[in-house]
């Protein structure tokens, strides 16, 4: 495998069970040291690519290619000390120490067991390494499967909402270590309902809905395809107004501008023009916004499907962390 070989290819991969269709034509190449933010409601398909990837379930129909072979196949037995993997509810053998759970994953990977010692460390679990995992909160779990999930030093990560019950210093060492991974080649898929907290981290994004990829590019990439418009905030904006009222159409709020994303910077250099302007904060469409915003164009491709006028229904975006 070279360097410039995808860590992972789905090629038109599907999944159905009887008559569901969890996962549609699914077309993804990851390649090394990159991150992808996985989302989608619960439901849309994210734990089933996950699960064809690892080499859990096969796929019904199209291609899966981990480290370039068929994951189900003998060959990849090979290559499974070279993935990390955090499912979303992390169990482990309560009768354990932590330090016997990451021993044990550890002789599993073959890894030396002075990385246990340092990941324990790393996340913060030494004082607690000789006590039983069921004595353990939530928080102190998730760090243990995390500590689990690196070991090895992955190649590819597959990380199924790793910061829930993290408090924030634990959230910010999580993701120095995400970065310092990527920094080092490795493949990361991050899937989480905390957007505000994934994208500065993430390179791409893609978006699930029943079993469909609704988008996937960078944030920059998303946000002109859906043409959502930045926000800037001025002080005092009625008095630049007052000047130059030019302005006047993007006003949305007392002190706030929503301008198209095209047109943002010519909007900028008016406010810069004027004497008056005190400050200016500019914001582009958030990761929340771009999640809300094709999902809401799934539910209108279904109504108009199912012949409806998106009109006269209600569209509720989905609940999500902001």
């Amino acid at each position: 495998m070279t360097a410039e070989t995808p860590i992972l290819t789905l090629s038109e991969t599907s999944k159905k069970y009887q008559q569901l269709t969890a996962l549609h034509t699914i077309n993804l190449t990851l390649n090394p040291g990159e991150v992808l933010g996985l989302f989608g409601h619960n439901g849309a398909g994210k734990t089933t690519m996950m699960k064809i990837i690892l080499g859990v379930t096969p796929a019904s129909s199209g291609q899966a290619r981990v480290f370039g072979v068929d994951p189900l196949s003998q060959q990849a037995w090979l290559s499974r000390r070279k993935i990390g993997y955090l499912p979303e509810n992390v169990s482990f053998y309560e009768q354990l120490t932590g330090l016997e759970v990451l021993t044990y994953f550890a002789r599993l990977k073959r890894v030396a067991k002075q990385e246990v010692y340092e990941l324990l460390e790393q996340v913060g679990l030494t004082h607690a390494q000789n006590r039983q995992v069921k004595q353990y909160s939530k928080g102190m779990r998730q760090r243990l499967g995390l500590a689990q999930a690196f070991l090895g030093n992955p190649k590819l990560l597959l990380l199924d909402e790793p910061t829930v019950g993290l408090d924030p210093i634990a959230t910010q060492d999580f993701y120095q270590r995400v970065d310092q991974l990527k920094a080092n080649g490795a493949s990361v898929i991050l899937c989480s309902h905390v957007l505000p907290g994934v994208k500065q981290h993430i390179d791409r994004a893609l978006i699930l809905a029943k079993g469909q990829q609704k988008a996937i590019g960078s944030l920059d990439h998303l946000r002109k395809q859906a043409n959502l418009p930045a926000t800037i905030n001025v002080p005092h904006l009625s008095r630049l107004i007052e000047k130059d009222s030019r302005l006047l159409q993007w006003q949305t709020g007392t002190d706030q501008l929503q301008v198209p994303e095209k047109q943002k910077l010519e909007v900028i250099r008016q406010l810069l023009s004027c004497n008056e302007l005190t400050d200016i904060n500019v914001e582009s469409a958030s990761l929340t916004q771009l999640y809300q915003y094709y999902l809401k164009q799934d539910k209108i491709t279904t109504q108009h499907d199912a012949g409806l006028n998106p009109t006269e229904c209600i569209l509720s975006s989905p609940e999500i962390t902001s």
